[in-house]
């Protein structure tokens, strides 16, 4: 055994690189390729275990539940009253409707967000204006009656300006939300095509 000038010991006979040496290139070299292996390992299986959260998010029959949605025809133009609106919440109904701004929205294509099981099915038949400009995702921030709005501040109000149109963009528009003793309008077949053909 000798000194090989820098602290280590080393048998006679094996070169500083080889095995019995533990020479300097080996130990660090094997450790990296290990640790580098254990990473990519932890990644694969948090990257699994987050499709299994949120790939599978809509439950047992949720890819069944998707496919009807999907298959459904489109909705006609009508307005609803907020008891009407509450039917179209993905449970009873497959259809998923959410209003923003006093606009009424068929999200049904994007059920895996809005379904019941999704991240904000707690929107799914209801006025979801509130929780919108106020990021709320709690029943705190939905009310029952008729919410004008009217209390909200000056940035609230333009975000849920944006939120309505981000629904606009992406999903079809189907009408209006009612306020307390408004009539619902009367749309012709035309109108209805004529809109439908614009939101292409």
């Amino acid at each position: 055994m000798a000194d090989d000038g820098d602290g280590r010991l080393r048998t006679e006979g094996s070169s500083g690189g080889g095995r019995g040496g533990g020479g300097a290139g080996e130990s660090p070299m094997g450790g990296g390729m290990l640790l580098i292996a254990g990473l990519l390992a932890l990644g694969l299986l948090a990257a699994y275990r987050l499709y299994l959260r949120w790939g599978t998010r809509s439950g047992p029959g949720g890819a069944a539940r998707q496919s009807q949605a999907a298959a459904l025809p489109r909705m006609k133009r009508r307005d609803f009253s907020l008891e009407q609106l509450r039917e179209f919440d993905g449970t009873r109904n497959p259809r998923i409707l959410l209003a923003v701004n006093g606009k009424v929205f068929d999200v049904t294509k994007g059920s895996k967000f809005y379904g019941p099981e999704g991240p904000y099915g707690i929107f799914a038949g209801r006025d979801a204006s509130r929780g919108l400009a106020t990021f709320c995702l709690d029943k705190d921030a939905l009310r029952d009656e008729y919410d004008d709005l009217s209390d909200l501040n000056a940035v609230q109000m333009e975000s849920v300006r944006e939120w309505e149109m981000q629904f606009k963009e992406k999903y079809d528009y189907v009408g209006r939300l009612l306020k307390p003793g408004e009539e619902p309008s009367e749309y012709t077949d035309e109108e209805d095509t004529k809109d439908h053909t614009k939101q292409e």
